[in-house]
């Protein structure tokens, strides 16, 4: 029998030192990796969130805004003929936005219990949303919890083509975000708020429902001189202009429907 010859020269050399490479097992890691936990002042403990004070010893929740959600606001720029600038340094707060995220930081950082929307619909292309925030006690509110609403509207006539698909959620952004930033004393209005005109929403006026407000004020005894003297007494811009509720812009309108049912419900009881 002749001998069988087989060459290594093609096979390859295994390590025999190696170890063996063991199957990867999933880690489970159901803990966080830090629990969140307020003070006697209802202040967020041992945070990496630097809270800054006023003098009179409340937080400037304006100077709490993350510099990553402010943007200039391009279109007062436009408006008049202003190049766009590049950062937001220098830039005053009217001259800026704040974005839909740092209105969602600041909230969760305030802390609230809960948020709550009533939408309704006056017309067809119109909604409406009242959105209410109650907010957790902290040493600002001596402890107490305090629930504070705003409102938001969405039409054809103040958002984009393809924002006019999706009125409703439009409308409860905008009041979301004008419930936070009011009730934190925040003067920068939010993306959200900036309708695709280019008009800002406090100057925007009424082309629907003044008949709304005219006809509550009508079913509860309030003349129209007693509104427009209560606007003037509270300082609202323009006030003293008006010379009808059609005058008066949309939001500021479905706040004072609100006050004034409100007041009247009080007086029933």
């Amino acid at each position: 029998m002749s001998d069988i010859i087989i060459s290594t020269e093609n096979i390859p050399l295994v390590d025999q030192s190696a170890t063996p490479a063991e199957p990867s097992t999933p880690i489970c890691n159901n803990l966080p990796p830090k629990k969140f936990e307020r003070n006697e002042f209802g202040l967020i403990r041992d945070c990496p969130v630097n809270y800054v004070f006023n003098d009179d010893g409340t937080i400037n929740w304006r100077k709490m805004i993350n510099s990553k959600f402010l943007v200039p606001n391009k279109q007062m720029f436009e408006k008049y003929s202003r190049p766009i600038p590049k950062i937001i340094d220098g830039l005053e707060d009217k001259e800026l936005l704040i974005l839909l995220g740092g209105i969602k930081e600041l909230a969760q950082i305030r802390g609230y219990e809960s948020v709550d929307h009533i939408v309704t619909c006056p017309s067809n292309d119109y909604v409406v949303s009242v959105c209410s925030i109650r907010w957790i006690p902290n040493y600002e509110t001596e402890g107490r919890s305090i629930t504070f609403s705003a409102i938001g509207d969405a039409s054809s006539s103040n958002t984009t083509t393809f924002g006019k698909n999706y009125l409703g959620p439009i409308a409860e952004n905008r009041a979301f975000v004008r419930s936070v930033r009011n009730f934190l004393k925040i003067n920068i209005l939010s993306q959200e708020e900036i309708p695709s005109t280019g008009v800002s929403p406090e100057a925007e006026t009424l082309n629907v429902s003044g008949d709304l407000l005219t006809n509550t004020m009508q079913i509860n005894n309030v003349s129209w001189e007693k509104v427009k003297a209560k606007l003037i007494e509270e300082k609202f811009p323009d006030s003293e202009k008006f010379n009808s509720t059609y005058d008066i812009p949309k939001f500021k309108q479905f706040e004072l429907i609100e006050r004034i049912k409100k007041k009247n419900s009080k007086k029933k009881d």
